[in-house]
């Protein structure tokens, strides 16, 4: 395992990671833009068959053609490729990967093969605990066609297992708002009741002066009860700004869907005539790109 000891090459090491690992955020962004462009046209091109086949099975005669071809054409455009079948692809592509080089780790380092699965999942997420090491022997068979393998096995590795765990984050922020919902409709459901069970007792609103209750209406000795009435105005703001924060937690998820379905609609292919460099259409880049005003698309 090489290390720097020196002075300087400790200072060497501190510029070089910063500028390293900077690259190479860029080219998993890069790599994840492509990946998805990639998995949107396919599911793109796979519902169009799927709605141009049913389509023609629906339409006996010219008429109804024009009609399904107009509605399929609708569909197409409000389509969007799901978040979960390209969680599913990554995923499937990541297992893949990691039983490839997990074959290869297994009889050259002497591992089993459940400690290759495992060191492949460390370092293709970067965790790198070092409890596993590659390359530490003294002598391997076909030396450099085993460096080059595991030089290309990281790499595409710790490209797929980016990119998962992006598209997962979006999965995952989709299940805390579903429980923020889940949550905010028992709360709901709670205050009502609690404010059902206070206007049958008859109790007087607390924040609402009794003179002013028996006032309503011109009518001195009406007493009215305001307390159901008053208790869902107070919480009115509360519920309101639960739904806001619910909706502006729901951009990041719309975000994703609308770049997924531009992405689709691109096809395999982009238009960089309009752009002055490398524009990321997906994940952290697009975000990046979309705050700083880079992106203008």
């Amino acid at each position: 395992m090489t290390t720097p000891r020196t002075v300087p090459g400790k200072i060497l090491l501190i510029f070089y990671g910063f500028f390293g690992c900077a690259g190479a955020i860029l080219f998993f962004n890069l790599f994840l833009e492509r990946i998805i462009t990639f998995l949107a046209f396919i599911l793109r091109t796979i519902h169009e068959r799927e709605v141009r086949r049913k389509g023609i099975g629906n339409s006996p005669n010219t008429s109804s053609n024009k009609d399904s071809n107009s509605l399929d054409e609708v569909s197409l455009d409000d389509w969007k490729p799901s978040v979960y079948w390209v969680m599913l692809i990554l995923l499937v592509g990541a297992i893949i990967v990691a039983c490839s080089a997990s074959a290869m780790y297994h009889p050259v380092e002497g591992w089993t093969y459940f400690e290759a699965i495992y060191f492949c999942f460390v370092a293709f997420a970067t965790i790198g605990f070092g409890d596993y090491v590659v390359s530490q022997k003294a002598t391997y068979d076909y030396v450099y066609f085993y460096r080059f393998g595991n030089f290309v096995f990281i790499v595409i590795g710790c490209c797929f297992i980016y990119s998962l765990f992006n598209v997962t984050s979006i999965v995952i922020k989709q299940f805390l708002n579903w429980l923020l919902q889940k949550m905010n409709r028992r709360c709901t459901f709670g205050t009502l009741k609690c404010n059902a069970s206070a206007a049958a007792a008859g109790r007087r609103n607390a924040i609402t002066p009794g003179y002013l209750q028996r006032k309503h209406n011109g009518k001195e000795g009406v007493d009215v009860d305001f307390d159901s009435d008053s208790s869902f105005r107070r919480n009115s703001g509360e519920l309101i700004s639960m739904r806001d924060f619910l909706q502006a937690n729901k951009i990041s998820v719309a975000m994703m869907q609308k770049q997924l379905w531009e992405t689709s609609q691109r096809g395999m292919g982009y238009n960089y005539s309009s752009t002055s460099g490398f524009q990321g259409g997906v994940g952290p880049l697009a975000i990046l790109n979309k705050k700083l005003g880079q992106d203008d698309a």
